[in-house]
Order: C-alpha cells, then structure tokens, then sequence
C-alpha cells in the first residue's frame, strides 16, 4: 500500500514537471512569436538597350492613284537604300504595303480638298544593331534632302537580355535586404533568425530618362521577414 502511494507521488510529481515545462515553452514561444523584421531588397543597374524597333512612315497625296503608287514607291527604295546604307540587314527591314485613303468616299468631314487620294505607308526596322539605328535617326535630314516626306517614327527601344540578368539582381536584392535585417537586429539588440516569408520580387525596366530612351534602368525589389532572436 505504501509503495503504490510512493509511486503515485512520483507520477504526480513528474506530470507537473513537465506541465510546467510545457507552460514555460508556450509562454516563450507567446513572448517571442511576433519578434520579426521585414524588410526591403533593392538592386538596380543601368544597361545600354540591345534592341529597337524603328517605324519610319511616309505618305504621298494627289489625285492620280497609280502615280501615286510609283511616287510612293520610289519614296520607300529610298528610305530602305538609307537604311541599308547606315549598315542594317535587309533581312531586317519590312515594308509594309501601302494604304490608301480616299476623301471623296468618306461620308463625313470637309471633302473640299486639292487632292483625292492619300497613300501611306511604314518602313519597319527590328534589330539588335541599336547603335546604327542612333546614327540613322540623327541622319534623318538626308531623306528630308531626297524629298522624302516622313511622319512620326519614335524608335522603341528594348532590353532583350533581362532574362539572363535576373538571377544575379535577384540574388544582390536579397543579400541587401539580409543586411538591412541584420542592422536592425543589431540595433534592436538581437540576433537574427530564419527567412519567416519572401516574396519573388518586383521587376521593372524604364527609360533613365526622356532624353536617353536607349539607356534603361533595371530595378528588383524584394521583400523579405525575418525572425528575431
């Protein structure tokens, strides 16, 4: 009888232990549960486009269509030979076929015009030589020179390689976001702990600015929480 009340008491006394472990456990884990940082990762780099897309346009007007067609064509040879010239493949070159415009078949608008016909048409470049395209575009007077009627032809310029790029500015927006983490911890009078959550990160390219279109700027932005010890 007495030892079954001396092993009772030894059961008792080793359940409340560990109940009182478990209470000390829950009330660090409550205590610390919600020491995190979050932080921000940035990286950003200035890159020369490496591909454009160049749409010259160009129109004749007048009421004689098929001299038109001629006049038109002459005007597109030129601005292909000028392309050529500035050191573009042909294969790079699309001519797009001319489109017409009538304003006496229009049903709206004034059709009291000196002419009947207006024909357009866009010569289109796609190509990696971004260089030569710079130099064509500042060359433009030469057409005007020829008598070439240009409309609007903004070039667009692209960076084709940030697929390549992005795991090494993934990885620098990460080691910077680690940093700043461990400076707060420091600051804080802690250690830093685990990732707790990260996203994938924010990817964007735009031109450094109005006047260089041809130079971009890459930038990542990610974010990542951190535990605290």
């Amino acid at each position: 009888m007495k030892e079954n009340k001396i092993v009772c008491a030894v059961i008792l006394a080793l359940g409340l232990a560990c109940m009182g472990l478990l209470i000390k456990g829950g009330i660090d884990n409550f205590a610390t549960k919600d020491r995190k940082v979050t932080v921000k990762g940035l990286a950003e780099r200035e890159v020369p486009a490496d591909k454009v897309t160049w749409s010259i346009g160009t129109k004749v007007t007048g009421n004689d269509l098929p001299l038109l067609y001629d006049n038109i064509s002459v005007q597109t040879q030129k601005i292909k030979q000028f392309l050529l010239k500035h050191g573009l493949p042909e294969n790079e070159i699309t001519v797009n076929p001319p489109a017409i415009t009538d304003l006496e078949a229009r049903e709206w608008g004034d059709n009291q015009k000196n002419f009947r016909y207006i024909v357009n048409t866009t010569i289109t470049v796609a190509t990696g030589k971004v260089e030569q395209v710079n130099k064509a575009i500042s060359d433009q007077a030469e057409l005007l020179k020829q008598g070439v009627a240009l409309g609007e032809n903004y070039p667009q310029y692209e960076y084709a390689s940030f697929q390549q790029m992005k795991p090494e500015m993934m990885a620098e927006a990460i080691k910077n976001a680690q940093k700043t983490a461990a400076q707060f911890a420091e600051a804080s009078e802690a250690a830093l702990g685990d990732i707790v959550t990260a996203d994938q990160g924010q990817f964007s390219i735009d031109n450094r600015d109005e006047n260089t279109p041809y130079i971009k700027k890459l930038r990542v932005v990610t974010t990542m929480t951190y535990s605290l010890k």
